[in-house]
């Protein structure tokens, strides 16, 4: 693949990854619960991985040509999110000095942050309209080779603002318990709402 071609993904694919979604919102909560940040920033780029492979294998699109298929798939992610924003809401993430919690593994972190890519549609969605508009099949490359290299360039972009999204929450907010419980709340109401909007758009659709 030409430089050029990898410059012109890497310019489009940027804007999603810093635009706030669910995964900002999950890289916040991690960064203010310690140590959680990697864990949770690993797990969310394994579910991004997951649907690269999807998309190469050719299931992305098998799945995406198939409605029911693709609402079961929206309807999971969308019910998964929504837990999700109801807990960060019920019980936001507020750093309290003397105050003993229960220590919540990383491995835990990093399954949730799976199930929060693996399981989002828009993810899924977003890697099939994009990738293959990337590729040629008169490279020398094999086509699903080209979608899974745009596709790890994505990631590492993904990577490197998910850090800095979590570490930054780390350290401006681990000291500030109002603010915390504030963009905490934020996060959880911003995912109950993409959920919400996941499944409306399931049933008007």
């Amino acid at each position: 693949m030409s430089f050029s071609v990898l410059a012109a993904f890497w310019a489009v694919s940027f804007l999603f990854v810093i635009t706030p979604g669910v995964d900002w919102a999950y890289a916040i909560s991690a960064g203010m619960q310690g140590r959680k940040v990697i864990p949770a920033v690993s797990g969310m780029l394994c579910g991004h991985l997951i649907a690269i492979l999807v998309v190469a294998a050719g299931v992305g699109g098998i799945v995406a040509s198939h409605p029911v298929a693709l609402s079961i798939l929206t309807v999971s992610g969308a019910l998964y999110l929504f837990w999700l924003g109801l807990h960060m809401l019920r019980d936001p993430s507020v750093p309290q000095a003397g105050v003993v919690t229960v220590p919540v593994s990383g491995l835990r972190w990093a399954i949730k942050g799976v199930c929060i890519s693996g399981l989002n549609p828009k993810v899924f969605l977003l890697f099939l309209a994009l990738l293959p508009q990337f590729t040629s099949p008169l490279a020398s490359t094999p086509v699903p080779v080209q979608i899974i290299t745009l596709g790890l360039l994505h990631m590492a972009s993904c990577a490197v603002i998910y850090l800095v999204v979590g570490f930054g929450a780390q350290a401006v907010l681990s000291t500030r318990p109002a603010a915390a419980r504030w963009v905490s709340r934020a996060s959880g109401t911003a995912m109950v709402f993409i959920a919400a909007g996941l499944i409306a758009e399931r049933i008007l659709g």
